[in-house]
């Protein structure tokens, strides 16, 4: 993952134009069903508009000298994102107004945005900035906004046995920032792979989309769909330090929302349980009133919480690999968990059932031997009413849901329940 990462920093994305493109062409590489989709600007979605498509090949600023002195080649994130073109020679002064740096990381680059007001400008350390001293700049922006132009998203369908979907969502819009979100399209590049090579009951669709608009424009292009929609996440910041964070969907009991907590308690590992909040990633278009998707979201430190958060500190090595490859053993483990939760009903209710001539009960009693599993056992038999799932058995009983889903195969497979 980190490898592919290492590929993927380099190449300025933005809302739309051929750094998207360029993303997933690499994406496909590991994805070869990933479908791309390219909407015209201009097309009405939702409430919006789909924008111009914005590339830029170069950006400058030179002093007397003819020196670079603010290069975009050297750095991607010293641009101001959507930047309109420009070229001529501007007074320190006028130059000051198009100029954005960080006083209290003065050795940082910010990344900053202006995608739907015209603007223009360039992103330095505080340090650079200061060092500005000449009367008069040159400055170029040779950028292009195309009204005839599209927006790019890439969509992966990995067919289940059933229509009902697990969604998985992250935004592919930001330039060199490796936790934000390189590390959500890697992982969800690599979850995808998995689970392509498991057998599935959901069908799990992954979308890459840009950020805000993209999932707007998905949305507005599946209205008709989006109620096979069960679960949901959207994943992002999932390379970097700190605990676990997940946010939990508008519903706030969704049943990926109880599965994710149970996942994170099983996994005996630091995390956060975060009630629902308008604000934040995709899961706000997901979680709107129209459609109230049941689509929380999942990160390490959450946004704007950490000091590289949206700065040139947020690099490759800002992101671990252990941290990618716990990221995705959570998200199996998660899959896993919505794959098994079934509800069951006992066929011998009245009563506990004799395990022991079933081959399900150890032979010499009195000891703690596999005492898990024999609780595994008994909590399924009595709370296997039709009522109960297996994530409410799991919630109560304190016990993962990989074990008391064994102990329902064990038990369904001697004929004392059934799925319901």
């Amino acid at each position: 993952m980190h490898a592919l990462m290492e590929r993927l920093y380099p190449i300025c994305r933005s809302l739309t134009g051929n750094g998207v493109r360029q993303t997933l062409a690499i994406l496909r590489e590991y994805l070869p069903a990933l479908r791309v989709h390219e909407v015209p600007s201009g097309t009405p979605a939702l409430d919006w508009t789909v924008p111009a498509e914005w590339n830029i090949r170069d950006a400058w600023v030179k002093n007397a000298a003819g020196e670079r002195v603010i290069d975009f080649r050297q750095h991607n994130l010293h641009i101001l994102q959507y930047s309109t073109p420009v070229h001529g020679w501007f007074s320190r002064q006028e130059l000051e107004d198009h100029l954005f740096s960080l006083p209290e990381q003065p050795h940082l680059i910010p990344y900053r945005t202006s995608y739907y007001q015209p603007n223009w400008g360039f992103c330095l350390s505080h340090q650079q900035r200061q060092q500005l001293q000449d009367e008069y700049y040159e400055v170029c922006i040779d950028s292009t906004l195309d009204e005839h132009g599209t927006l790019t998203y890439g969509e992966l369908v990995l067919a289940g046995t059933s229509e009902e979907e697990v969604l998985l969502s992250c935004h592919c819009c930001h330039p060199s920032l490796a936790n934000d979100n390189l590390s959500g399209l890697v992982v969800a590049t690599f979850l995808a792979r998995e689970l392509a090579r498991t057998p599935r009951r959901y069908t799990y669709r992954f979308v890459f989309v840009p950020g805000t608009i993209g999932s707007i424009v998905w949305l507005s292009r599946h209205q008709d769909t989006v109620g096979l929609i069960r679960h949901g996440l959207v994943l992002t910041l999932l390379g970097g330090a700190g605990h676990f964070t997940y946010k939990q969907s508008r519903r706030a009991t969704a049943e990926v929302d109880r599965a994710m907590a149970l996942v994170l308690r099983d996994a005996q590992v630091p995390h956060a349980l975060r009630p629902w909040l308008p604000y934040g990633y995709d899961e706000r278009q997901y979680c709107s009133p129209g459609f109230n998707l049941p689509v929380g979201c999942f990160s390490r430190t959450p946004f704007g919480e950490f000091a590289e958060y949206h700065t040139s500190a947020d690099n490759l090595d800002f992101v671990a690999p252990e941290q990618l490859a716990e990221s995705l053993s959570v998200l199996e483990a998660l899959c896993l968990t919505l794959e098994s939760n079934r509800t069951y009903r006992n066929l011998q209710p009245y009563g506990e059932p004799q395990l022991g001539r079933r081959g399900l009960y150890k032979g010499v009693g009195g000891g703690q031997e596999g005492a898990d599993w024999q609780l595994a056992l008994l909590w399924v038999l009595n709370l296997s009413d039709g009522q109960h799932s297996l994530l409410a058995i799991a919630e109560q009983a304190a016990l993962p849901v990989p074990l008391l889903h064994r102990a329902a195969v064990a038990l369904e497979g001697v004929g004392l329940l059934h799925a319901s």
